[in-house]
């Protein structure tokens, strides 16, 4: 009777982990945009080397736990390569791209783009993988699109120039974050969820380190201390927690929940957004808002 119990509970657990993930992953943008305030001196490197070098300790103790139990399955030459090419692309280039956005653009309308990667991934493995599209999935695109296009020439009018800069910025993100997801499958089957995302997570610690190294004008000494509460703040809330939370929920309700839930981060952001950055959208931006989120939703749902 207990197994029985505990095995209703699990979809429960599932869904409270992955609704926490989601509303962890929303506080990013809005924790940068808060570090950006305290001068010119937070670049996107800075900042994003202060959150990796932050975050690594938690990845590598995670690893040293999974390799101490001896029952993982042994890394090949060609994991090692996979595992190489993934962490740079789906976590250092996606978050190197995604702070330079968000030096230019609303925490609000960065949030909506990177809602875009589901799409995305439909659009990538039609090009490259000759998956059809179904007419579901291209009127979902069409209305995602549309909708992004409405918030984006509303701020376009609002803040000028620099909006398309951010934009462009965030969507080649949500574009490297979608070819991460097509080529991960394989191996977060071989390796198992957790210590692939460990593995990988490390790799762009890494990489984002040795980015920092060659920066001319990279600094991480000297910043304001709220700075450095900030990206602490990032690191666990905004990184670790939400990253093994989702991999938990995941495993106990599937993807496609999952994605159909994490597709409500934009509302948290937009809100959060409003209520500690003071962003206010407008009724058309709402509107496309509206929409881009039903368009993912639905592109989450197949």
């Amino acid at each position: 009777m207990k197994t029985d119990a505990l095995n209703n509970r699990e979809p429960l657990i599932g869904l409270l982990f992955v609704i926490t993930a989601a509303f962890a992953f929303s506080t990013k943008a809005i924790i940068i945009k808060l570090a950006y305030g305290y001068g010119p001196q937070i670049t996107p490197i800075n900042l994003l080397c202060l959150r990796m070098l932050m975050s690594l300790p938690f990845f590598l103790l995670v690893l040293f736990f999974l390799e101490r139990k001896g029952r993982a399955e042994p890394l090949v030459r060609s994991d090692q390569y996979k595992l190489l090419g993934l962490g740079v692309v789906g976590f250092y280039f996606a978050a190197y791209l995604d702070f330079v956005g968000l030096s230019y653009i609303s925490a609000s309308l960065e949030r909506l783009i990177l809602l875009l990667y589901p799409t995305l991934v439909v659009l990538l493995s039609a090009l490259f993988l000759r998956r059809t599209i179904s007419r579901r999935e291209g009127i979902a695109l069409l209305v995602s699109y549309m909708g992004i296009m409405i918030v984006f020439y509303e701020e376009l009018t609002l803040d000028g120039t620099n909006v398309v800069l951010g934009s462009l910025a965030i969507l080649a993100s949500a574009t490297a974050f979608a070819i991460y997801l097509i080529g991960c499958g394989e191996m977060v089957k071989r390796l198992g969820s957790m210590r692939f995302t460990a593995y990988a997570m490390t790799i762009a610690c890494l990489a984002t380190l040795l980015h920092f190294m060659l920066s001319t004008n990279a600094n991480i000494l000297g910043l304001p201390p709220q700075v450095y509460g900030l990206a602490m703040l990032m690191a666990v809330l905004s990184t670790v927690i939400p990253t093994f939370l989702m991999n938990a929920g995941i495993r106990r309700i599937g993807a496609s929940p999952a994605a159909i839930i994490s597709a409500m981060g934009p509302i948290t952001t937009i809100f959060l957004a409003y209520l500690i950055l003071g962003e206010q959208l407008t009724h058309i931006q709402f509107m496309g808002a509206g929409l881009v989120i039903i368009g993912v939703w639905v592109v989450s749902v197949k």
